[in-house]
């Protein structure tokens, strides 16, 4: 398997250590977020393994990591950081 792709169960144990740095342990991604994400058009499946389970480009992880950070950590009562 091609190391930049990443199931379901990778992509989110990837952004949730992101997250994690930045909320202090408050705001948590799991895979159903990882699923929600890509139903919801923020993180385009890349292919799928084997078995049929999708695979995600890691650079995209980071992409919908990013674009729903605002929310998910006003929602765990952190505001927003602009630079």
């Amino acid at each position: 398997m091609d190391t930049d792709l990443l199931t379901t169960a990778q992509a989110a144990a990837h952004a949730h250590r992101a997250r994690q740095a930045l909320s202090a342990g408050a705001a948590a991604i799991r895979p159903t977020t990882i699923r929600g994400w890509a139903s919801r058009g923020h993180l385009p499946r890349t292919g799928l393994t084997e078995n049929g389970h999708p695979l995600y480009a890691l650079a995209d992880v980071a992409r919908a990591e990013l674009a729903t950070r605002g929310r998910a950590l006003r929602l765990v009562g952190i505001p927003e950081h602009h630079p």
